[in-house]
């Protein structure tokens, strides 16, 4: 199971750092009234799906772990979504770099409108967004493919994806529990660390696109020639 974990490392990480669910859940989190409220709603919502995704397309990808028994160890699966998911990062990065806008954000007019939001309205976006944000799809059927390779059995298989979901939504977790534990404090940090991920979410895509980029397309690559 640590195999596994260590293995998942780069779809948490590139999960966990996209800069837009970041700034809607701070945004939803520093909102003055039921911003807690709102920003757990949203969460609860992207975990939701992403349990759903793993329910369905966990089953799906488990029937093509015998692949993996006569290519030594190399499931072309994960190999083609990792050279996808190499492909959508570095076209990513070279549009943010052009000034391009990427199709994963959301309109800027969404982002101002989120004070205005609803618990419930907060908790719909969070059931969305990991639906309209291609990258985050990548990431997840990544980490479930790579899970199925691995053969771990139903229960410990189960136990791993949700260590991937949590650890995966850990930058939005982090956050709630700083509001709950240091209400006063938390305030003026999370608006700080909004404003900071507004101003530079361009370079921070752009970096982290690229080194993932061709972290994945490297990795796609050399498991489909293998």
């Amino acid at each position: 199971m640590e195999t596994v974990l260590i293995s998942l490392l780069p779809y948490i990480i590139g999960s966990a750092i996209v800069p837009l669910q970041i700034i809607i859940g701070l945004l939803l989190l520093k909102s003055p009234h039921q911003g807690l409220l709102k920003a757990t709603g949203y969460v609860a919502g992207m975990t939701i799906t992403r349990v759903l995704q793993g329910l369905i397309f966990g089953l799906i990808l488990s029937e093509s772990s015998a692949i993996t028994e006569g290519n030594s160890g190399k499931n072309p699966i994960v190999s083609t979504l990792l050279l996808v998911l190499g492909i959508l990062l570095l076209i990513t990065a070279y549009k943010k770099w052009c000034g391009e806008d990427d199709p994963d954000d959301s309109p800027p007019k969404v982002l101002t409108m989120i004070d205005s939001f609803t618990p419930l309205k907060a908790f719909v976006m969070g059931l969305g967004l990991p639906l309209v944000a291609a990258k985050l799809w990548v990431f997840t059927l990544s980490a479930l493919a790579t899970i199925a390779a691995a053969q771990l059995g139903q229960l410990p298989s189960a136990i791993v994806y949700l260590l991937f979901i949590l650890l995966a939504e850990s930058l939005l977790l982090l956050p709630i529990v700083a509001r709950i534990l240091i209400p006063k404090r938390s305030k003026s940090l999370l608006t700080n660390l909004s404003a900071w991920l507004t101003r530079n979410s361009r370079p921070i895509t752009i970096i982290v696109s690229l080194i993932f980029g061709l972290f994945f397309l490297q990795s796609g690559i050399s498991g489909l020639l293998s």
